[in-house]
């Protein structure tokens, strides 16, 4: 036996000796600890930060063989299958068959509509503007996107960062642009925890006092019926209008209704906790899989979050901009703030338009007003998306 062979082959097959080969990788590995340390110690999203991080470092570890983006390419060119990622792929190929075939997206919209109270949407409907004006970040990012030089479908993709809505920007992505999903997850992710930061300087810079001090009359009580109702209303109609959107609006009402008929309690809980904890960390990791270091490390990248950011921002100023007419042609009954809550990160949104509510306004109880546009803002968002996916798809 020659150990000093051995020695030399089992080196030789090391992942140590493997990166050193490629820098890229090492500074991938750098990017996870770096995500890790957001997702853990300043808590950005961390339930699914935390799990993207991890895959990050999984698939950017030399020799581990847990996911191969060529496989992938085959995929995408239909010269492969997912037989033959069965077959030929690692386990986080594997794991990623859920994400391609918008499974994970879908199933986590089933848990945020069994978590969901579309209550305050209901009673006052005109939030359902709300959350349509606060979709001009898509719009914008997608004109700013084509701009900058990338194809329509990947200026749709990098456009859904502006819903504030991490599944949905998945879902689309995978469709449309799977070479860039890793960036733009992130790149939503983090955002969507800095939105506390993001849009209280648009707040104030696009509103008056007077304004923010405008308190609004309590909301009605919505009846049982009308909560039925609604979400069996919402998919029939939505569906027939874009078919495309049917998994992710389909699964978001089919959630909300086990939530509201009071029949299948046991189903929504598990919707709400098991299903949605096991789909999150399948997704996390997964999505986490994509960064791959000579596809993430690239000026595109840089774009995808300069772009994300600015989509953020027109958003939340979209529904301000909105706001303000409404306060304007209702005599002051609807406080503009809520508008910034019309993007779809649910509830923290919410919770910030109420924060510089009583800045301005101690005695302002902003919270249930604002989600109404806010949970108008997860419709609003899987519509755009379906929209996109219909003229790009």
């Amino acid at each position: 036996m020659d150990l000093l062979g051995t020695l030399q082959n089992l080196w030789e097959t090391s992942g140590f000796y493997l990166a050193a080969s490629d820098w890229r990788q090492i500074v991938m590995i750098l990017v996870g600890c770096l995500l890790l340390y957001l997702g853990i110690v300043k808590k950005f999203e961390p339930l699914l930060l935390v799990g993207i991080a991890f895959g990050t470092l999984l698939t950017n570890l030399p020799g581990g063989g847990l996911y191969h983006p060529e496989l992938w390419d085959g995929v995408i060119a239909h010269t492969k299958s997912y037989n033959d990622v069965l077959m030929e792929g690692g386990l986080l190929d594997i794991l990623y068959i859920g994400v391609k075939a918008g499974v994970y997206p879908s199933l986590i919209f089933m848990g945020v509509g069994a978590m969901t109270d579309f209550g305050p949407l209901l009673a006052n409907p005109k939030s359902l503007l709300l959350g349509a004006a606060a979709q001009l970040g898509v719009y914008m990012a997608f004109i700013l996107a084509v701009v900058l030089g990338f194809t329509g479908p990947q200026a749709a993709s990098i456009g859904i960062i502006g819903g504030a809505d991490g599944p949905t920007a998945i879902f689309l992505t995978t469709k449309l642009a799977p070479e860039l999903l890793g960036a733009i997850a992130i790149a939503a992710y983090s955002y969507m925890a800095l939105i506390p930061l993001i849009q209280p300087p648009i707040m104030r810079a696009l509103t008056t006092k007077e304004e923010r001090e405008t308190k609004m009359e309590q909301l009605r009580t919505v009846t049982k019926t009308e909560k039925i109702v609604f979400p069996i209303v919402v998919a029939v109609f939505v569906i027939l209008l874009l078919p495309s959107t049917a998994p992710l609006i389909g699964c978001l009402m089919l959630g909300n209704l086990m939530r509201e008929c009071g029949v299948v309690d046991r189903l929504s809980d598990t919707v709400q906790n098991a299903l949605m904890n096991i789909v999150t960390i399948f997704l996390s990791v997964s999505v986490g899989a994509t960064t791959v270091a000579d596809r993430f490390l690239t000026p595109d990248t840089l774009k995808i979050v300069v772009l994300g950011l600015l989509a953020f921002c027109f958003s939340t100023a979209g529904g301000l901009l909105l706001g303000k007419i409404m306060y304007k042609v209702t005599g002051g009954k609807i406080n503009p703030l809520i508008g910034s809550a019309g993007v779809s990160a649910v509830p923290m949104a919410a919770r910030v338009s109420q924060v510089e509510g009583q800045k301005a306004n101690p005695a302002n109880f902003l919270l249930m007003h604002a989600m109404g546009p806010n949970v108008a803002g997860v419709i609003g968002s899987a519509i755009a998306a379906g929209f996109l996916l219909a003229v790009f798809g």
